[in-house]
Order: C-alpha cells, then sequence, then structure tokens
C-alpha cells in the first residue's frame, strides 16, 4: 500500500535563476526515497510578472502568484518561504515572515552588515516555534562527507593546518557588465566574503573552529565595469579574500572566497592536513578523496580513492567478470571472453599495451568536471 506522504507548502520569493532551482528540485522529489514528506509549492512572488510563466508551465500546484509578498505572509495555503532575494532586503523580508509565523528557508548571508544581522536575529529569538535556514550544499558531496566523518572520529592526530574555500573566476572578464552583487549599497561592503562565505564556514563552524582572531587579505581586482548602457562605473566590493584564523584548537584555519579565481567554475574544497592523518577533497574532481596516513618514520603518500560505488556493486561486478564464458577466437584460435551484456568478444591474448590504452581511455571518460551554481538571485 503507498504511503501517504505530508505535503510541506512552499510559497517562493524571488523568481530568478535560484528560485528556479528550488522549483526544479521539488519537481525531482521523487526520485528519492523512503521520505515521508514532500514539498509542494502553493506560491510565487517576484517583482517582476513576466517570471510567473515558468513556474506555471512546470508546476500545477500554484494556487497564488502575486507581486507583494505580504500576499504570501497572509496565506494559509503557505507553510514555509524560501527567500532569494539581494541582500539589502533580507532584513526587512526575512524579519517580516518570521514574525507572520512562517518557516523561512534564506538565502546567505543574513543581513547586508552586522545591523542588519542583529535584527533578523532578533526575530529568531522572539520566535522560537519558527524553523529558521540556510544550506550549502557542497558539504554533501561524498567525499566532503567522508572528511567530516573523519574530523569528527579524530582521525587527523593533532591538526597541522585547515583549508576550505570557495572559488569562482567569470569576474576575470573585465568586460562583464555590473550586476547588484558588485554593488556596495545592494550586495553589502564585505563583497565575496558575504555572499560566498558561508560556503568555506560551514564546514569549520560545524566542525567547532570558531575562529578566535581573523587576518584578511582583499583585493579588489576590477575597479570599474561597465553598466548597462556601456558607461563605466565604479566596481566597489571585495572580489577576492583570504582570511588566516585562529582557532581553539590552536592550528591556523584559511578560507578563501574568490570571485576572480582564474580556471575555477565553482569549485569548492576541504583540505584538512594532521600528524597522523590528511584528507582534502574538491568538486573539481567530484568522485575523488586524497587521503594520507602516517605513523612516524613511515613513508609519506598521498593516496586517492574513488568514491561512489559501494562494496555490494563492486563484488557483483566481480562475480559477473570472473564466470564470463570462454571461448575460441575466430582469428587466432585462443581463447577468448564473450561479454553477455554487450555480447562483445575479446581475445586472451590481448597484450598487455592494448588493455593499458583501453583502460586509460575510460578513466579519462570518467574524470569529467562538474560544477554546480549557487548563491541567491533576484529576478535575473
Amino acid at each position: 500500500m503507498t504511503r501517504a506522504l505530508k505535503e510541506i507548502r512552499v510559497g517562493v520569493i524571488g523568481l530568478g535563476l535560484i528560485g528556479r532551482e528550488l522549483a526544479s528540485a521539488a519537481m525531482r522529489w521523487p526520485h528519492l526515497l523512503d521520505l515521508d514528506f514532500a514539498p509542494r509549492i502553493t506560491a510565487i512572488c517576484d517583482v517582476n510578472p513576466a517570471l510567473f510563466d515558468w513556474f506555471e508551465r512546470g508546476l500545477d500546484t500554484i494556487t497564488l502568484k502575486t507581486t507583494d509578498y505580504h500576499d504570501l505572509l497572509d496565506s494559509d495555503d503557505v507553510d514555509v518561504i524560501y527567500c532569494a532575494v539581494p541582500h539589502n532586503l533580507h532584513a526587512q523580508l526575512y524579519t517580516d515572515i518570521i514574525r507572520a509565523g512562517k518557516h523561512l528557508f534564506g538565502e546567505k548571508p543574513f543581513g547586508i552588515d552586522l545591523a542588519a544581522n542583529r535584527q533578523i536575529m532578533q526575530a529568531v529569538a522572539e520566535h522560537p516555534e519558527v524553523t529558521v535556514a540556510a544550506s550549502s550544499e557542497m558539504p554533501f558531496f561524498p567525499g566532503a562527507q567522508r572528511v567530516i566523518r573523519d574530523i569528527r572520529a579524530g582521525r587527523f592526530g593533532q591538526i597541522i593546518e585547515a583549508w576550505c574555500g570557495f572559488l569562482h573566476s567569470s569576474d576575470l572578464d573585465p568586460n562583464k557588465p555590473i550586476n547588484w552583487k558588485r554593488m556596495v549599497d545592494i550586495n553589502g561592503a564585505y563583497g565575496c566574503m558575504g555572499d560566498l562565505g558561508m560556503h568555506a564556514l560551514h564546514v569549520p563552524l560545524r566542525a567547532g573552529w570558531l575562529p578566535v582572531n581573523v587576518r584578511a587579505m582583499l583585493s579588489n581586482i576590477v575597479s570599474e565595469r561597465p553598466n548597462a548602457e556601456g558607461q563605466m562605473v565604479p566596481c566597489a566590493t571585495w572580489d577576492n579574500a583570504t582570511l588566516v584564523c585562529d582557532t581553539p584548537g590552536g592550528f591556523p584555519l584559511y578560507l578563501q572566497t574568490y570571485r576572480i579565481a582564474p580556471g575555477e567554475t565553482n569549485t569548492w574544497y576541504l583540505r584538512v592536513l594532521g600528524t597522523e592523518f590528511s584528507a582534502e577533497f574538491s568538486t573539481k574532481y567530484p568522485k575523488t578523496l586524497r587521503t594520507m596516513r602516517y605513523t612516524p618514520g613511515g613513508e609519506q603518500a598521498w593516496q586517492s580513492v574513488d568514491l561512489g560505488t559501494s562494496r555490494r556493486t563492486r563484488r557483483s561486478r566481480a562475480r559477473f567478470s570472473s564466470s564470463a564464458s570462454r571461448t575460441r577466437c575466430s582469428r587466432c584460435g585462443r581463447r577468448s571472453s564473450i561479454n553477455w551484456s554487450t555480447g562483445a568478444t575479446g581475445c586472451a591474448s590481448r597484450s598487455t599495451a592494448s588493455r593499458r590504452r583501453r583502460r586509460t581511455s575510460i578513466t579519462g571518460c570518467l574524470r569529467r568536471r562538474w560544477s554546480h551554481t549557487s548563491g541567491g538571485r533576484w529576478s535575473r
């Protein structure tokens, strides 16, 4: 008998790229197994009504569409609101959503400056019955999860240093038109740190590595950009930031948030070095985890492990391979194997060089780069 799912009715404020990403995730929800709940998008809001069409074409659950976000706050058909608007609007909208009794899934950062953050956190404290959350998806890669488990298990011995960062490269083009994330009055004076900092801080903060003090190296590499009319205007936000932090554990924590990192397209990485164990993961190679175990006087050698294939799958593949039927090659008369899944045959006397070429080809196909976009946007 099919189990009834609890519906969570979601309203979306801000129908730009990330608003569409949320809707796409809701559409793919049936792919997730063993869950007793499911999101249903019931309301959408944006100051640009032209963006309604994409949502209405893909979703038949929408009962409310509006240009005034207060309509979502007053709706009995909305339980949770996902809000993806520019940073200068966070304080007003987030506090209004919380005080209306709606659960909030917000975009980082929680406020354009410290005063705005305190305003939001005051509303959170006043309404403990309301769930308020934000999330970085990067730590949920299998490789990142392995490093997190190793941190919790204390496998590193004495930690020597840790690095975590999020690197972009699109702003390398000086002719890229300016957008609101390059404007101090809309984005905030912290520039790349406010927009990308959550991704760099997610794992360190969960690990308890709360910085004791922070030293920053900040770069404003492209100081002017063309506006919509082609005129050059000031681009005053920080492009790149490297933060060096002291931690309670006595080791340095390096955080990088870069908008101009040549060749990096949304690369998130985590690297932890210890006296007994070291590990690093990067979304540039999403299947690969690099680790190094060390014992005093032993060899220091990094190893790479491809993740994503279970032990059971490997055993079943091995059994299938070992049970392949053997026959005679029609050309040389020697023994050859038949792959029953493809019907292909191969001579058992095939040269080592030939086998090596085939393995190299397969490995090259599997090592495709994968990138994932992230960050709140408003009607792009």
